[in-house]
């Protein structure tokens, strides 16, 4: 195992009671305890190791318990659908049933009931038009927006319009910060799509992408929309891919050099927070259009 795996587990084990024995408990109150304590350990490890599992002996070395205790623990987890076992390999990982009590344990807040709040309060701080954009498939979808005072026009139009990834500062926040295999699957499905959309073309798509990522937003205007500027911060899981992005669409003189790294500022910081809230099995996330009432997205 690596030593980065192995310094994991012994977290993970020194929260219990570490037994150097590694035998069976008997009954009571404080054997039950030191089990359940080892047997979170071993989640712990196989939460490390989940890609490739791990094996019974690797695991019995980690946390410094006997293969039997070991072998004891896994079986019991395997039974309550914790963890699984590849017959194949002899090696665990975590089980299905463990990411449904994840689930139900995460923010019972949907991203939009999280996010409603903040795009009010930047409407309010701002004086701006504020949207909120997840992915859906090759397209951004507006979730929710919130109006400020200037009549502005946007890409997505109202709540669950949809613009091609790529196109607005919204979508292209999102799209620069997926992961390097979809968006490359992205790029390559939308070039087709933005044929004639002004002087989007992939030298230019690629540019952007490789700016957005530098600067941590996406603020160029395409001049498709006359008069109108935005500025939009992605919204990151916790291994910094994109979910969603916090947009402002407003009137080009309101978005001047001076203006904009403020604006920018401000939407790190709530998209920052938003992050530290979000619920990874939010249906949001997955399937915009059905939370909208659109259908299957």
């Amino acid at each position: 195992m690596s030593a980065d795996i192995r310094s994991m587990a012994n977290k993970g084990a020194n929260k219990g009671a570490n037994d150097g024995s590694g035998g069976d408990e008997a009954g009571g109150e404080a054997g039950g305890k030191s089990s359940l304590q080892r047997g979170l350990a071993i989640l712990r490890l196989l939460a490390s190791s989940n890609e490739t599992g791990a094996r019974l002996t690797d695991i019995a070395r980690a946390l410094d318990l006997t293969p039997p205790t070991v072998h004891r623990l896994l079986k019991i987890l395997v039974e309550e659908g914790m963890a699984e076992a590849d017959k194949a390999t002899k090696r665990y990982r975590l089980g299905i049933d463990l990411f449904g009590l994840a689930a139900q344990a995460g923010n019972p807040n949907n991203l939009r009931d999280i996010c409603r709040p903040i795009l009010l309060r930047l409407s309010a701080t701002l004086r701006d038009t504020i949207f909120l954009l997840v992915r859906s498939g090759f397209d951004a979808v507006c979730l929710d927006r919130s109006e400020g005072p200037f009549p502005i026009r946007s890409f997505t139009g109202d709540i669950g319009g949809r613009v091609t990834l790529g196109v607005g500062q919204g979508s292209l926040a999102i799209m620069a910060f997926l992961h390097a295999e979809e968006r490359e699957e992205v790029i390559r499905f939308n070039l087709p799509r933005m044929q004639g959309v002004g002087i989007i073309d992939e030298v230019y798509l690629r540019t952007e992408i490789a700016r957005v990522r530098d600067l941590g937003y996406a603020s160029r205007s395409t001049g498709l929309l006359p008069g109108m500027s935005g500025v939009a911060v992605p919204v990151l899981d916790r291994d910094g891919h994109a979910v969603a992005a916090l947009s402002v669409g407003t009137i080009s003189e309101r978005l001047n050099e001076e203006r904009l790294p403020v604006v920018v500022d401000i939407l790190k910081r709530e998209s920052a927070a938003i992050s530290r809230q979000l619920n990874p099995f939010d249906p949001v996330l997955r399937r915009p259009a059905a939370v909208l009432g659109g259908g299957p997205a």
